[in-house]
């Protein structure tokens, strides 16, 4: 199980949105080590707020554990990285492969490649769709408590 600190910004019904407590990364070696605080200082000039469930009725202004499945976050990288990326090679080495004329097969893997990506992407979404939502979806544990 992932785990992270939060507070509770808003809620809807029984979803509750979250700003997560630390800016700095994992919080494992507090942004000194591997560069994914500075990367999340670099890119998330602002910070998200994210939806999650909110089984123990949690109220604005708590700050609470939220957990995510492991497993859920692998899918989700495969889904939404990994099936786009594959579909880009497949689409180039067949638009590669469409073509017999050297001048031409360029254009025709650039094209596949685009088509591929453009389709990995839909495919992607068409996906976590049907996925079940709250099979996935982040939700808050417990309370925090400070010990």
């Amino acid at each position: 199980m992932l785990e992270t600190r939060a507070v509770i910004v808003q809620i809807e019904g029984q979803y509750a949105f979250v700003q997560a407590s630390q800016a700095n990364g994992c919080e494992q070696c507090n942004g000194k080590g591997c560069g994914a605080g500075k990367l999340s200082q670099l890119f998330c000039g602002k910070p998200r707020q994210f939806q999650v469930d909110n089984p123990i009725n949690a109220n604005v202004g708590d700050e609470v554990i939220v957990s995510v499945a492991e497993g859920s976050v692998l899918r989700g990288i495969s889904v939404v990285y990994l099936l786009p990326l594959l579909l880009l090679v497949m689409g180039a080495m067949l638009g590669n492969a469409w073509v017999e004329q050297p001048g031409l097969r360029d254009g025709y893997a650039a094209a596949g490649a685009i088509i591929g990506l453009a389709s990995g992407f839909v495919i992607a979404k068409w996906i976590s769709l049907r996925q079940n939502r709250n099979h996935s979806l982040p939700y808050i544990a417990r309370q925090w408590r400070e010990e």
